[in-house]
């Protein structure tokens, strides 16, 4: 797809709220999308974009003039652009690791792959509300998810002995405008999802996790043969591939297939094509992930975490 249908489709499948419209009138501009073009190819992504005039004090929406705006401020938001990544971190997402982890045999040693500030390094600080179960966890951040099928809910949160995350910029959650970068990815009019954000880093930010920064092919190896040593290891990653080139993915699996540890991957349908799903199992009318243990895929969860379909 060009860049104009990368925006209308992602404004037509992904987007909520004002980004819905937002992405699509992106589309239609084209001196908007010419800018854009000349931006590094991995650069021109809609969430970078959007987050990028919003973080250098731009509207939000189609009606506040973000275009106009924009355009009038390219050489701000370009800078933002390049010097950012969409390094976006939802601890909703451990609402769809969980029931896969609480299948591990414990204690856990938690290895993170595109970990940007560890929000997903803490599942066992968490609380979770699956539909009408009782609670799993007593952490002050809720997560909360809709289930269907029989996912195996466990009643407690899993013992994990050791957790480091490797991340190519880490986020530090300490940083007032780190944090502040983190809820401009928020998208506008999601205040439940902005204020679980806060809470989460405020969470990490009492214990900051540790997150080495670098290639996963050169610190993975390393951490997985430290980590060993705490119980078992689970190296996992969530909406990470997208990053990586086809080839990279491959050498990624391969590298991750080759450490014997166990790995959950929670990525979107297209990133991991050789996963069997069931036919009729992901939605058409939503963006779906495919959270999978040692390449099975277990469930379809939604890129947030807010529902998952058990397989």
């Amino acid at each position: 797809m060009d860049t104009a249908d990368v925006y209308r489709t992602f404004g037509r499948r992904e987007a909520r709220g004002p980004y819905r419209e937002l992405a699509v009138a992106i589309a239609a501009d084209p001196a908007l999308i010419a800018r854009i073009d000349a931006l590094p190819q991995p650069k021109r992504q809609p969430n970078l974009v959007l987050a990028a005039v919003r973080f250098e004090g731009g509207p939000e929406t189609e009606e506040g003039g973000f275009r106009a705006w924009a355009k009038e401020h390219w050489p701000r938001v370009e800078r933002t652009v390049l010097a950012r990544r969409t390094q976006t971190n939802e601890a909703g997402r451990c609402a769809s690791l969980l029931p896969v982890l609480a299948g591990i045999p414990g204690p856990l040693a938690l290895v993170e792959v595109g970990a940007s500030a560890g929000l997903c390094l803490q599942p066992d600080r968490y609380r979770y509300a699956y539909d009408d179960r009782p609670a799993v966890g007593a952490g002050p951040v809720t997560l909360t998810c809709a289930t269907e099928g029989d996912p195996p809910i466990p009643g407690a949160v899993p013992e994990i002995a050791w957790r480091a995350g490797v991340d190519l910029a880490p986020i530090d959650v300490t940083d007032p405008e780190e944090r502040r970068w983190l809820e401009c990815l928020v998208w506008p009019g999601d205040d439940a999802r902005r204020d679980r954000l806060r809470a989460a880093l405020a969470l990490a930010a009492e214990h900051p996790p540790r997150l080495v920064r670098g290639d996963a092919a050169e610190a993975l190896p390393g951490l997985v043969e430290e980590a060993k040593g705490h119980g078992t290891v689970v190296v996992y990653h969530s909406a990470m591939l997208p990053y990586l080139t086809p080839e990279a993915r491959d050498r990624f699996v391969g590298l991750v297939t080759g450490l014997g540890v166990r790995w959950i991957s929670n990525e979107g349908t297209m990133r991991l094509p050789r996963l069997v799903i069931p036919e009729g199992a992901v939605p058409d009318d939503r963006l779906a992930f495919v959270t999978a243990l040692d390449g099975v895929p277990r469930a379809i969860t939604d890129p947030h975490g807010s529902w998952l379909r058990w397989l």
